[in-house]
């Protein structure tokens, strides 16, 4: 049963930055394009930036030039690093498969406001 676990959300004020983490568990991980994907209240889940192997990464234009999306196969592991952060970008922070085939974990919440 693949798990994953997301952290690293919180509270922060317009112009800031937060770095999101995620571990996998029980998949064959560096197998897999990972992405990041976000929800916001009374919206559907969205898919914000996604990574292959190396550098190969896409972003959705709202996000471009403020995350960086990244992932350590030695530990699972897939990076969300934001920047700039805008009171728009206020949601719960899901990762998931490119083409999302595990369960979901419970995400972490990030809240972007003065």
């Amino acid at each position: 049963q693949v798990q994953l676990v997301e952290s690293g959300g919180g509270l922060v004020q317009p112009g800031g930055s937060l770095r999101l983490s995620c571990a996998a568990s029980g998949t064959i991980f560096r197998f897999y394009a990972m992405g990041w994907y976000r929800q916001a209240p009374g919206k559907q889940r969205e898919l914000v930036a996604t990574i292959q192997d190396g550098d190969n990464t896409n972003y959705i234009d709202s996000v471009k030039g403020r995350f960086t999306i990244s992932r350590d196969n030695a530990r699972k592991t897939v990076y969300l690093q934001m920047n700039s952060l805008k009171p728009e970008d206020t949601a719960v922070y899901y990762c998931n498969a490119a083409k999302p085939i595990w369960p979901w974990g419970q995400g972490t919440q990030v809240t972007v406001s003065s």
